[in-house]
């Protein structure tokens, strides 16, 4: 669908920040773009219910993924023991010691968790670069059109965000000691190759791949489902 919820939303905010175009003309093909709307809605009413939108989007993003559990228990991007280290906890739970990988995986998530909470300041401003193209873009692109653009231009952002708050909440947690474990134990095995990997690049590429998958999910919503217009300035923009 073209014209839906949230690529209007980016149009319409992207007039906000936009002050090298022709902001009548602007004006005139968000009219156009938005349809009818009931009488006595001021352009300005309009641009903050979809303001709000996309800050809801984003907010409900966050808290699905920040809250305890927000990986752990949300099966699409729970975060597992990596698949080159299969070796090693396919060989842990040969002998019995399933808990201590479980309890490894545990600790990965809750970092994911942890680091998701700083993430939206970063795609407040991206909003902010939205450019006419992009808006264009978006509007007439497929249903998790925005969270492309978002991911495209958060992507770098993010990871430079979430690698010391991953790094130091492993570390908190145990988590670092947990791999250490589960490695030294694994070594003790007769007959095992030495293992190398890099668990910080790991857990915050997976912390990111889950955030990005839990916003085209909540994008999806708004595009097709009216009920996802949570607030009363929303639904009075969208009757």
């Amino acid at each position: 669908m073209k014209n839906t919820f949230i690529t209007k939303a980016v149009c319409l905010v992207f007039l906000m920040f936009l002050n090298s175009c022709d902001t009548a003309q602007f004006k005139k093909e968000v009219r156009e773009i938005m349809g009818s709307t009931s009488e006595g809605i001021t352009l300005d009413t309009i641009v903050a219910g979809l303001k709000e939108a996309l800050t809801v989007g984003i907010n409900k993003t966050v808290d699905q993924t920040s809250q305890q559990g927000g990986y752990f228990n949300n099966k699409e991007i729970f975060i597992p023991v990596p698949e080159s280290l299969e070796i090693v906890t396919n060989s842990m739970r040969k002998i019995g010691m399933g808990s201590v990988v479980d309890n490894f995986e545990a600790k990965m998530n809750e970092a994911a968790e942890h680091a998701s909470s700083q993430a939206i300041p970063v795609f407040v401003d991206a909003i902010k670069q939205i450019s006419f193209q992009d808006a264009k873009s978006i509007l007439y692109g497929k249903e998790t059109a925005a969270t492309d653009y978002f991911r495209e231009k958060t992507q770098l952002s993010l990871q430079e965000l979430y690698a010391p708050i991953v790094e130091d909440h492993l570390k908190q947690i145990g988590a670092i000691d947990a791999f250490h474990t589960l490695m030294d134990k694994y070594e003790q095995l007769p007959f095992t190759p030495k293992l190398e990997y890099d668990l910080e690049e790991y857990v915050v590429g997976k912390a990111l791949d889950g955030l990005f998958i839990v916003l085209a999910k909540e994008e999806r919503k708004i595009r097709k489902n009216p009920a996802a217009r949570t607030t009363e300035l929303l639904r009075k923009v969208f009757k």
